[in-house]
């Protein structure tokens, strides 16, 4: 009866670890070069890739978490402490799950990770029994 407790418990725990939605961060990117980081969103949030063009030629990319009503939209960035100056236009394209948002040619990223925590803690978990 405890392993079967302990195997419910590991496998709750996982799957609210997989509820806190983990997105690549990066505060500011030229090209493709994006340094990142690992974060993890706030309620209502979804991951975001965000992409835009500054003096007509300079390819800026943005990574994060977004509120999901500002998802897939196109907004300006502005010069801090100027009022109406617009640097450039960012398109902020969403996804919801984790590290979605990673360089393309990634794919499958999130659900590898996933399973791989659910094996380790139900093998774990069948271990300490």
């Amino acid at each position: 009866m405890n392993r079967i407790i302990l195997q419910l418990f590991a496998l709750g725990f996982c799957y609210a670890i997989g509820q806190a939605l983990q997105c690549y961060d990066c505060k500011l990117g030229i090209g493709t070069l994006c340094i990142t980081t690992k974060k993890t969103c706030d309620a209502g949030e979804h991951c975001y890739s965000g992409v835009g063009k500054a003096v007509g030629f300079i390819d800026i990319t943005r990574k994060g978490c977004l509120k999901v009503a500002e998802c897939n939209k196109t907004s300006n960035v502005e010069f801090p402490g100027s009022s109406n100056t617009t640097i450039y236009k960012m398109l902020k394209t969403c996804c919801d799950s984790d590290l979605c948002n990673a360089a393309p040619g990634l794919p499958g990223t999130s659900a590898l990770s996933l399973a791989l925590a659910t094996m380790t803690a139900v093998f774990t978990a069948n271990c300490l029994v």
